[in-house]
């Protein structure tokens, strides 16, 4: 009785408050939020989302700026609301795109060497804006509102963690572009498609090129590379059926530009530096498989091509640190972190490598700057030791907390640690 008075009373409080006119379709969708909150939602998970996949890249900050300058075109195109658009180029090598509620988008490195042309790129972007106009992410994180509410008002106990908490994992976050994106469903798409095309037509671009970047995920999913599983077809699973949707819409208005001259020179370094990547890739592989001798002489390849990638020096501190140098291993992290002084993860690396020379006043500083990058649970458990090595238990206690909260193998290290200290503290 209590369950169907519950499910009664959220079902009343759909039809008040959680109809709202899908701003793109005109159709009425569910959604607990306005427009102004997807857009602070936006705001708030951009930076971290960025953090957990690699950051930005910033070898060649121009493809970016050339990047922006489509996604302002197809903006000026969409419908819906006034949204502030932006995107960055992450340095992640799956190939993916995504769009949180708001309008803050990203392309990783990975998938734009799969492109060809303006316009498949524009096919990609308008596909992603619409998502963002149409406020496909919110409408999903509704319906996961409304679901959890009922397991929660039915007294089910449910395992939960604040979102201070829920960002504490090393290379991936519990909130993000991954809360938004990887449950879209098939209506969605299917309108994110039908009206990324609307756009591209709009701002002059072929709309053939969203048959041809359709056509060209068909076939890399039928070869079921991995790292296309985890990326974009997790979120947007392509499919025959969709190829031949948008063939049927590009038919009824044929022509449009493709700018292949200017992505071909915008695309210039990435393409001149992909020999760097591959060897970077074929490291990382050599590493999983604790040949360190011959990942370290990738990664030099690697870096001797492209110095400027921060992502190569970082491996290579991490394989000098397995090899037991960790002067080497500290000079390689602070050229990663010259080269990108706005990514987390070497300042972590070098920050653990100082932990372990003694060096805490280092070590503190590092992990106290990669926390304001990105909270990870491994930098917080860390800055609890040095904590208690100074002395400060009050401090300590208020780190392991967190990292307890935050579960796995190190809260339970950290649930050891509360129990000798808490008792000091009371």
């Amino acid at each position: 009785m209590l369950i169907r008075r519950i499910g009664l009373l959220l079902l009343l409080c759909a039809g008040l408050v959680g109809c709202a006119v899908n701003p793109v379709t005109g159709q009425q969708q569910l959604m607990l939020q306005g427009v102004d909150q997807d857009i602070a939602l936006g705001r708030q998970h951009y930076v971290p989302s960025q953090q957990s996949q690699g950051g930005r890249y910033v070898v060649d900050p121009e493809l970016n700026l050339y990047i922006s300058g489509v996604i302002r075109k197809l903006a000026d195109a969409a419908t819906g609301p006034n949204l502030p658009y932006e995107i960055v180029v992450l340095n992640n090598d799956v190939p993916n795109a995504w769009a949180l509620p708001g309008g803050k988008m990203a392309i990783n490195r990975g998938l734009l060497f799969h492109l060809q042309d303006e316009a498949q790129l524009a096919a990609v972007l308008g596909h992603e804006i619409v998502h963002a106009a149409a406020r496909h992410g919110a409408s999903q994180q509704s319906k996961g509102t409304l679901l959890n509410a009922t397991v929660a008002l039915a007294g089910v106990a449910v395992a939960s963690r604040s979102e201070e908490y829920a960002a504490l994992t090393m290379g991936a976050m519990g909130v993000g572009a991954n809360a938004w994106m990887s449950k879209y469903s098939r209506d969605h798409e299917l309108e994110a498609d039908r009206y990324g095309i609307e756009y591209m037509i709009k701002a002059g671009y072929d709309p053939q090129g969203a048959v041809e970047l359709q056509q060209t995920f068909v076939k890399l999913s039928e070869g079921s590379q991995s790292n296309w599983l985890e990326g974009l077809f997790a979120s947007h699973p392509p499919s025959q059926a969709r190829v031949e949707a948008n063939r049927r819409r590009a038919e009824q208005s044929p022509g449009g530009v493709r700018n292949k001259a200017a992505f071909d020179k915008a695309m210039t370094q990435l393409r001149r530096d992909k020999p760097a990547y591959d060897k970077y890739q074929e490291a990382i592989k050599a590493a999983n498989n604790k040949e360190y001798d011959k990942a370290l002489s990738l990664v030099d390849q690697a870096t001797k091509q492209q110095p400027r990638e921060n992502l190569f020096w970082e491996l290579k501190g991490q394989l000098l640190v397995q090899q037991k140098k960790p002067a080497e291993a500290i000079a390689a992290f602070d050229k990663s972190i010259q080269a990108n002084p706005e990514f987390f993860r070497p300042y972590v690396y070098r920050g653990l490598t100082y932990k372990q020379q003694g060096k805490n006043a280092q070590a503190e500083q590092d992990l106290i700057a990669s926390q304001k990058l990105l909270p990870t649970q491994i930098a917080t458990y860390h800055l609890g030791e040095l904590a208690l090595a100074k002395g400060d238990r009050n401090q300590a206690i208020q780190y392991f907390q967190a990292v307890a909260q935050a579960g796995g193998e190190l809260g339970e290290a950290a649930k050891q640690q509360l129990a000798k200290l808490q008792p000091a503290a009371q």
